[in-house]
């Protein structure tokens, strides 16, 4: 009997591995072994400047090639980009993406979409800068389903996220190696998820995702952004799980 796939989660901007604190007993519970590794520059005491979207996906597809077979591998938001990223140099079982950003090519469909890809610009040159993380924005838009003390918990863990992986991701058309171009074929299947409640990246943005990977799309309408941590988690993590196991045969 062949032993399940190893799960490794990989976070968005402005975060560490800690998101998947409770996202990932789950899956250990159904048997899986998980990995959430902090992206470059996020883990104690590092520094994001300067990192590039390439700096994530490489570092995801090293830890992928050490698993002892090919291994899912879930990304939520920025890090749901890395991960598309990552697809493409190393061998996977599965990918599954949590409101991902969207890879180079892809336009948003709301303006809220469009609002933050040039907001940034008020920062002067970000690019060259460690971005800090906004409390304000935060409450609005990614932490908007979650209570006062459970908000105020996960902002406190927050810290700085690469100005130039931001740029990268927000303003790809300016980009002329067009770092964040994902994959149009991948050789593992594809599930791509969305909050239906999501202005960062919504459902309509999400399905052009997972068209353009050539995968399978699933919107929880009463979610927002926080798909692994805010009210309502389990179901994603439920419907993650089935997946796999679908995809294994198990």
């Amino acid at each position: 009997m062949t032993s399940p796939p190893t799960v490794v989660m990989a976070h968005g901007a402005f975060c560490g591995g800690w998101v998947f604190d409770a996202f990932r007993k789950p899956f250990e519970a159904a048997g899986y072994a998980v990995l959430t590794p902090d992206l470059p520059g996020h883990e104690p005491g590092g520094s994001p400047v300067g990192r590039s979207m390439s700096d994530y996906a490489r570092h995801l597809s090293r830890i992928c090639d050490g698993c002892d077979s090919p291994p899912v591998l879930i990304g939520h938001s920025l890090g749901g980009l890395a991960a598309q990223l990552a697809a493409d140099r190393t061998r996977l079982s599965g990918l599954i993406l949590l409101a991902p950003s969207a890879p180079w090519g892809i336009y948003g469909s709301t303006m809220e979409e469009g609002a933050s890809a040039v907001s940034l610009y008020a920062l002067g040159p970000f690019w060259l800068q460690a971005v800090a993380p906004d409390y304000g924005l935060a409450k609005l838009y990614s932490l908007n389903r979650m209570d006062r003390e459970a908000r105020r918990a996960v902002y406190a863990r927050m810290t700085p996220e690469s100005g130039r992986a931001l740029w990268e991701t927000l303003n790809w058309w300016m980009d002329p190696f067009m770092t964040t171009r994902a994959p149009t074929q991948l050789a593992c299947q594809v599930l791509a998820l969305a909050g239906g409640r999501d202005a960062i990246h919504p459902p309509a943005t999400v399905r052009q995702t997972a068209n353009r990977l050539g995968g399978t799309f699933h919107s929880f309408p009463e979610m927002s952004h926080w798909l692994p941590g805010e009210p309502g988690w389990q179901e994603v993590a439920d419907h993650c799980l089935d997946w796999i196991g679908r995809q294994s045969g198990s």
